[in-house]
């Protein structure tokens, strides 16, 4: 399991991160809001833990954010505002928990087991990745699109399962390689590009909306628009 805490004080950060790691979790620390975001846009999360006094970007507006792009992601905020208020403002953002500080770290712990465990269940049972009227079935790997069977190879079938499994994100040619090919990039190949247009021409030609973009300089990302 994947967590990220966006954290703006460090002995606080430190603190969570050694106790989760001692529990086997794989944990990531972003310092500002700013930086949380980007780490979310770059990575893979089973979970992410928002403090709400943020430089840059706060904890409610960072938990909007992540919201509109990535509805299945669990969101805790953990913060020291404990009003009424502050908790139907960080519901009303997108959280699917609250913890007030000071807190007790087993309780956190807890917390986000039941978040994490909730994720992948709700991800064993759908065991369907879909965007817009495109659908790769992750038991049977038999992709449609509007209804029809496309017959993809076994690595576009890889690349496309990858993409959309970071669906929204802008993907980087370098996370591709490693990821789907598991080798180390080479700048003078490009094979990547090439198997991204075989998907396009099987997923996007004669197809509305297109869901397969080219960020110029950054990668390539799947998106509804």
């Amino acid at each position: 399991m994947k967590i990220l805490l966006v954290e703006d004080e460090p002995k606080l950060a430190s603190f969570v991160k050694k106790g989760f790691e001692n529990e086997g979790y794989d944990f990531s620390v972003a310092f500002d809001g700013r930086m949380g975001l980007s780490l979310v846009q770059q990575g893979y999360y089973d979970l992410v833990i928002l403090d709400v006094n943020l430089p840059h970007i706060n904890g409610f507006e960072l938990c909007r954010l992540i919201r509109a792009d990535y509805p299945q992601l669990p969101v805790l905020l953990l913060t020291a505002l404990d009003s009424l208020d502050d908790k139907v403002t960080g519901f009303e953002a997108g959280a699917d928990d609250y913890l007030v500080k000071p807190f007790e770290f087993k309780e956190l712990l807890l917390r986000a087991r039941v978040l994490t465990r909730r994720s992948s269940e709700a991800t064993a049972v759908r065991r369907v990745l879909q965007l817009a009227d495109l659908e790769l079935n992750l038991d049977t790997k038999a992709v449609t699109r509007a209804g029809q069977r496309i017959e993809l190879t076994t690595k576009e079938y890889a690349l496309l399962e990858f993409l959309l499994l970071n669906r929204n994100r802008v993907i980087s040619r370098v996370d591709i390689a490693e990821k789907v090919w598991d080798l180390n990039f080479d700048t003078n190949t490009n094979i990547i590009d090439v198997y991204v247009s075989h998907l396009r021409k099987k997923l996007d030609k004669g197809y509305d909306p297109k869901l397969i973009h080219t960020v110029v300089g950054m990668g390539y990302v799947v998106r509804e628009s």
